[in-house]
């Protein structure tokens, strides 16, 4: 990043006008609470507020919103203190996702609903009333198919408005929705899906990205071949009009999906956590987290979060660079809820800024390297497009560093909110973030959102203030899981995040809040790897890699720190007699871009004599990721634990 953009951790750089924080959404709903005796004048009693009076606050959200769906006389919550520990929210309640995100279907019909654009120059336009029509006849479609309450619809499919409207279909039904994005391989989606036993497959042919097509029927075929729960696979014809289901299981046309006639949408009531989408985030060991919400959880959380942080509402138009793969893409489709107009790309990063520019975008969200890359490309993008209509940008999947704050208001617009997230696929959400109502300093979150009670734990697991600890957060929050698929006993859902702080929910990051409640982010203190905004497990590559019979052992470390991506490294330990010549790299980069995907292909690929392991056999992922970041071998790493410590050596750089 260029010298002009330097910028220091903390200096200002934007500020709300009076009339900004009277406009804000947040500011109403201040002004609502005020009307029911809940009196707070600053965000930070708001924020107080929301998670001391942890209860009157979430019913508060549904009363505000006036959720659709039946409330019931019931408590808003039972059991706990968290999901693990049986808490269960609003038990009396029952609603449906998607009737609260058409609803607008009804109220303002005409309003526009999405915009699709495609790198290959595809473009359409939905209304509520049109899209609220399309759900409606492919409801009918599932339906014919034995799609029921509690079914699962998986989808490898792009961010195309056939998975928008297959998702609302399915969640309208009570069925649960999991998608993945086709530039997943084969291996990594089987890994996903066979874990829920799909009744209904829904794929593309293929996909275009960066100037070049990929037929994935093959792929499609595999995944089917391995989904033996499968009653039909749709077919999408994406990359080829004439691509025909023929040669599948139980192929079915997407066109002949639709039932027409079935004009009048239905909603199945379900009890506010009934399962709404699989999501999968990877740890270091086994397959990838089946992670449950509820579809109360997530209509509540994105309510509050699109609405009071991001200040979106009607008349907005909300755009995020992800794809079906990629929580943000769950949280995109949210913005139907606050009755947005959702924006849809399918391709490569190319220009996102026209894309905003060409469309209207109010808010535009991106990763955070996707800001500073336009900074080293010495993009000016508010002088070289019209983007008079934004007024906010979103950044996320990691930390913005303070000179990509620089430059959005040096290059972009001086005068619009910048939003810095982190949160993460365990809760579809970003739990710091913006305000409208606060100022802004480079390189610094806002706040800790609204019903989050996010807090820094040192060394001594108790909260800490102006240093460095683990993220975690100490109240429950309605979008918190459910519970894991397949994970009976909550087992993996307790060791995922419970097995440091019993009852205390360690997220994986490291965060420094400060005196004021601004956030930095620092990383994940974990090993999961982050590539372009997706998080892949280290086991996903283990799986891949091992298989070859040249391979006994190997470790991939991810060396990026804040607001760097760093490089990808994968050492491998060789069998007897093997060498890892041009041969042996070819087939392994291939594997992984195949099996895994094309951003995980790692920078270098080195051989070793030996893995670092810990006396229980685990591999010191954490602990050579920090050597090689310049820790000290003898600081991150305690030798007394190894099975083998004199491997380490050849892990410095």
């Amino acid at each position: 990043m260029s010298a002009e953009h330097t910028v220091a951790e903390g200096a200002p750089l934007w500020e709300p006008s009076e009339r900004d924080v009277a406009n804000a959404r947040v500011t109403h709903f201040v002004h609502w609470l005020w009307d029911r005796g809940v009196l707070t004048e600053t965000y930070d009693d708001l924020w107080r507020w929301s998670v001391t009076e942890v209860d009157a606050f979430w019913d508060a959200i549904w009363t505000y919103f006036g959720v659709v769906g039946e409330r019931g006389d019931g408590p808003v919550r039972t059991g706990g203190p968290m999901p693990v520990d049986g808490l269960r929210w609003f038990p009396g309640a029952t609603l449906n996702y998607a009737a609260n995100a058409l609803r607008r279907a009804e109220e303002t019909p005409d309003d526009t609903a999405v915009i699709f654009r495609s790198e290959a120059g595809g473009h359409r336009v939905l209304s509520y009333r049109e899209l609220a029509l399309h759900v409606a006849e492919v409801r009918a479609g599932l339906a014919d198919l034995g799609v029921g309450k509690g079914d699962r619809v998986a989808a490898y499919i792009p961010n195309i408005p056939e998975a928008l409207v297959c998702f609302l279909a399915t969640a309208s039904l009570g069925a649960i929705w999991s998608s993945c994005s086709p530039d997943f391989g084969s291996s990594s989606v089987i890994d996903r899906f066979a874990q829920i036993e799909p009744k209904v497959l829904i794929a593309v042919d293929g996909y275009a990205y960066n100037g070049k097509t990929f037929d994935r029927r093959d792929t499609v075929r595999e995944i089917e071949a391995a989904l033996p729960t499968l009653a039909a696979t749709v077919l999408v014809p994406y990359l080829d009009p004439a691509a025909s289901p023929d040669g599948l299981r139980a192929g079915v046309h997407y066109a002949d999906l639709p039932r027409t006639g079935h004009d009048t949408l239905e909603f199945e009531p379900v009890p506010f956590d009934h399962p709404l989408w699989v999501v999968y985030s990877s740890g270091t060991t086994g397959l990838p987290k089946p992670i449950v919400h509820g579809h109360g959880g997530v209509v509540l959380e994105h309510l509050k979060a699109l609405s009071f942080h991001q200040d979106l509402g009607s008349g907005d138009v909300f755009f995020w660079y992800t794809t079906t793969g990629w929580m943000m893409w769950n949280y995109l489709v949210g913005g139907l809820l606050v009755g947005s107009t959702v924006v849809m790309y399918d391709g490569a990063p190319l220009d996102l800024w026209r894309l905003a520019a060409d469309n209207g975008v109010t808010y535009m969200g991106v990763g955070a390297p996707y800001i500073t890359a336009s900074a080293k490309e010495g993009r000016r993008p508010g002088e070289e497009l019209d983007l008079s209509a934004l007024r906010g940008i979103g950044s996320t999947g990691s930390p913005l560093p303070p000179e990509g704050f620089g430059w959005v208001y040096d290059a972009v617009r001086g005068d619009i909110l910048l939003g810095s997230f982190s949160g993460g696929t365990d809760l579809c959400t970003g739990f710091v973030g913006p305000s409208p109502l606060l100022p802004l300093r480079a390189g610094v979150i806002q706040c800790r959102g609204l019903g989050a009670k996010v807090e820094a734990y040192g060394d001594k697991g108790e909260p800490v203030i102006d240093e460095v600890g683990e993220l975690v957060i100490t109240e429950p929050m309605p979008s918190m899981p459910v519970f894991f698929w397949n994970d009976d006993d909550n087992a993996r859902y307790r060791d995922s995040y419970f097995d440091m702080y019993p009852g205390v929910w360690r997220h994986g990051d490291w965060l420094k809040i400060l005196p004021d409640g601004g956030c930095v982010i620092y990383g994940r203190s974990d090993s999961t790897l982050n590539r372009g905004g997706i998080r892949m497990g280290t086991s996903d590559f283990y799986r891949v890699v091992e298989a070859f019979d040249e391979i006994t052992d190997s470790l991939v470390i991810d060396t990026g720190r804040l607001g760097q991506e760093g490089r990808l490294l994968l050492y491998v330990q060789l069998a007897p007699d093997a060498s890892l010549d041009d041969d042996l790299l070819g087939r392994l980069k291939r594997e992984i871009r195949s099996a895994l995907s094309p951003r995980h292909v790692p920078d270098e690929i080195v051989a070793v004599p030996g893995i670092p392991r810990t006396l229980s056999g685990k591999k010191l992922e954490v602990p050579v990721r920090k050597i090689l970041q310049g820790t000290p071998v003898d600081q991150a790493a305690n030798r007394d634990s190894m099975a083998n410590p004199e491997v380490l050596t050849h892990f410095t750089r």
